[in-house]
């Protein structure tokens, strides 16, 4: 069974402007190659083993990127916003008055120090299916923190 990817549009987006870098750097890097086996021994030739290197992890970013994008959900942003699910930006402001602001998205999309948060991850599987002005606990390795849900767009 084909596992899907679950994106937002933006998330999409940029996933398919890293494949088009990536595929514009295939030529450079051919050239590098090129080059580097014009100095000689390849067992010994630091600039063609780096040249190879990075290489295969264009490469192997490349067919990542594309098996993502072939395998694809596209998360809506939800209408009606009464309950957290995978594309809701959330507000919540804690006992002591502190605010914090996240977006649930998927996995390949999580960007924890951005606000993106996985809907797998502690703080996502928390969220999700919690309506507006529900109390919601949180618990992170550091310490567990009680919010109250202000905010679901």
């Amino acid at each position: 069974m084909k596992k899907l990817y679950r994106l937002t549009s933006e998330g999409v987006a940029k996933l398919k402007e890293e494949l088009v870098l990536l595929h514009a750097e295939r030529g450079p890097i051919a050239e590098r190659i090129k080059l580097a086996r014009e100095f000689g021994d390849l067992a010994e030739n630091a600039e063609y083993s780096s040249a190879r290197q990075e290489q295969d992890q264009n490469e192997i970013r490349l067919g990542e990127i594309e098996h993502i994008l072939a395998n694809v959900e596209v998360i809506k942003k939800p209408k009606g916003d009464s309950k957290i699910q995978i594309g809701s930006s959330v507000k919540l402001k804690s006992e002591d008055g502190k605010t914090k602001e996240f977006q649930v998205v998927g996995t390949v999309e999580a960007d924890p120090l951005n606000g993106k948060i996985s809907d797998e991850s502690p703080i996502g599987q928390a969220l999700i299916g919690k309506s507006l002005g529900d109390n919601v606990e949180i618990v992170t390795p550091i310490d567990t923190t009680n919010y109250k849900i202000t905010d679901i767009s």
